[in-house]
């Protein structure tokens, strides 16, 4: 029906919608193309985290590209779900109540991490922030598996008494 409109209102059918507007209208991806860019940013994600952790070991500036890298990729990996399910949705089920201890957690570590680098040059405190980042994406994504971090609360607190 939709090409039925565009052909009537003389709109070309092969007339390309903006970028902006592409993105911004999620539904307009079929579901196997969300689905294929879901892998391929979130692979692209764990790849550049893999590489940032080889990168650790170089010399000098080993540390600096392993927290761009790290962080680029846990960027990548977080992104990648705006394909499933659109990037308003996106961003209106990360302000949730429920997860928006997590999510503002998790931005933070994001970009303390770089200023640790770059601005205050504290190799350490990159590291403790890289790990930060790890355990607060685990902790957002966790939030989207119903009672998940329930769970894990009880099996800590019973191990732990």
């Amino acid at each position: 029906m939709d090409k039925l409109r565009r052909v009537l209102s003389g709109r070309e059918e092969n007339e390309e919608l903006g970028l902006t507007a592409q993105v911004l209208d999620g539904a307009s991806l079929s579901f196997g193309t969300r689905v294929k860019w879901f892998f391929i940013c979130f692979a692209a994600g764990i790849l550049c985290s893999i590489l940032g952790t080889a990168l650790l070991f170089l010399p000098k500036t080993g540390i600096k590209l392993f927290a761009v890298f790290y962080t680029l990729g846990n960027i990548a990996a977080l992104s990648s779900t705006c394909f499933l399910m659109g990037p308003l949705k996106q961003l209106k089920r990360m302000f949730e109540p429920t997860r928006l201890i997590a999510t503002i957690l998790m931005l933070l570590f994001l970009v303390l991490t770089l200023c640790a680098v770059f601005w205050w040059n504290k190799k350490g405190l990159a590291i403790i922030f890289c790990i930060l980042q790890f355990f607060s994406l685990t902790w957002y994504s966790i939030s989207y598996i119903p009672f998940a971090r329930d769970a894990i609360i009880k099996c800590f607190t019973s191990c732990l008494s």
